[in-house]
């Protein structure tokens, strides 16, 4: 395999948007309505509006950092170009790992779905062996092509809302309205902000594949920009629509399901249990084919090992990279113990968030001009994020530090690796 083969652009713009669209969008939407609802009642769709308007200010940051670079990796780029390679090299490490436990968290939530339809599925071994042959199908198809890979995520795409648009139908054809909305209490929204909060988050799946984009500085703003819009709408018609359906006492997780069969029947409940796994295994796959393009571009800036540099030279595919993802998410889908991993995973990805929306005036003050409304924009950010981080248990900032140590000691390795090449 040769190493110095550059994956080409082959992305437009829609399919640039699939990948925070499904980022965003996984199985918290088939849950998040019944949890809302529970809290705030029918001031629920309101909840989420909220929550998209208070997370544009990240998204925004993201979008500007987003027109200054045209390559793979994020907020590698960013935090290096700002703070220092070993800074840039941990938003991106942390960033990886995180994403690896959280695919096998997924794929676990996937195959559970699909146990309600196949119950063999439910068995202590048949569902490891399902998680893994759902990972090993995603990294094979990633292996072969950028094009393949966003081709299956739009199928995909599809299924997961087609089931969501009938249910909107169906709201507005039988639902009524439901006495008057009232406002909640301060409490109440605290709480239920952050869940609103945790919705929004994985948009940021396409900067770090925008080395594979035919206009990154373009279309990776604009798709950022309109699918946490869009993300946003959804949200609120869908729990709209649970709402005017007639919410009951079910199993919150299959709350939509429950909804669905009371209109549909049968197969409508059917509907958005597929709905359901194929949502969970979009989102998945999107961060499958983000994650090696993220390692392959810290590789490429000599912070990974030479090894995650390799291409295919025939897919042209970054397929180490993707191997070493693939594997990874499978071993940690056979371990019983990664939950409190996977809370770590989410406060891993704060602190990126935090590096990219500090990048941003510490470069426009390099260039002698700082946006203000940018400045305005970035503080509001950091501070939700801070809000949202100090929620955090102990044990999750524990699984960071060790993430980061063993990050900075591969780190190293890279380092090592570059300095003992010849000079050319």
């Amino acid at each position: 395999m040769s190493e110095y083969i550059e994956p080409p652009r082959t992305v437009g713009f829609w399919g640039t948007a699939l990948f925070p669209l499904n980022g965003m969008i996984g199985a918290g939407i088939f849950a998040l309505p019944a949890v809302i609802y529970a809290a705030v009642g029918s001031f629920a769709p309101w909840m989420m509006l909220i929550g998209g308007v208070l997370f544009m200010p990240l998204a925004l940051c993201y979008a500007w950092m987003a027109t200054r670079f045209e390559h793979s990796g994020g907020s590698v780029l960013y935090g290096e170009a700002a703070f220092g390679r070993f800074v840039g090299f941990q938003a991106g490490w942390a960033r990886y790992t995180s994403a690896i436990v959280t695919a096998a968290a997924n794929t676990h939530v996937m195959i559970a779905y699909l146990a309600a339809l196949f119950p063999g599925l439910g068995g202590p071994v048949a569902g490891p062996i399902a998680v893994a042959v759902a990972i090993a199908a995603i990294t094979v198809i990633n292996l072969y092509s950028m094009r393949a890979s966003v081709g299956t995520l739009g199928f995909m795409t599809v299924i997961k809302l087609a089931p969501l648009a009938t249910l909107l139908l169906a709201g507005a054809v039988v639902g009524g309205v439901r006495g008057e909305i009232v406002l909640p209490q301060f409490s109440q929204i605290e709480s239920v902000i952050l869940l609103a909060y945790y919705a929004f988050i994985g948009f940021e799946n396409v900067v770090e594949t925008a080395g594979e984009m035919k206009r990154p500085k373009r279309d990776v703003p604009r798709a950022i920009v309109a699918m946490v819009t869009a993300v946003t709408l959804i949200y609120v018609l869908v729990i709209w629509a649970y709402i005017a359906i007639g919410p009951d006492n079910a199993d919150g997780g299959n709350a939509l399901a429950h909804a669905a069969g009371k209109v549909m029947g049968q197969v409508g409940a059917i509907a958005i249990v597929i709905a359901a796994s194929v949502s969970s295994g979009a989102n998945n796959f999107a961060a499958g084919i983000a994650m090696p393009r993220l390692s392959f571009g810290m590789a490429e800036r000599g912070m990974l090992p030479r090894w995650f540099r390799a291409v295919h030279p025939r897919f042209r595919t970054p397929s180490n990279s993707i191997l070493f993802y693939g594997v990874a998410a499978i071993l940690f889908g056979f371990w019983e113990g990664f939950e409190v991993l996977a809370v770590a995973g989410t406060l891993v990805r704060l602190i990126t968030y935090l590096i990219t929306c500090l990048a941003l005036p510490v470069l426009e003050h390099r260039e002698g001009r700082i946006d203000r409304v940018h400045l305005a924009v970035v503080i509001f950010a950091v501070a939700s994020t801070l809000f949202i981080a100090g929620h955090a248990e102990a044990k999750a900032w524990l699984v960071l530090g060790c993430i980061l140590i063993v990050g900075s000691a591969l780190y190293a390795l890279a380092v090592r690796e570059v300095r003992s090449q010849p000079a050319e």
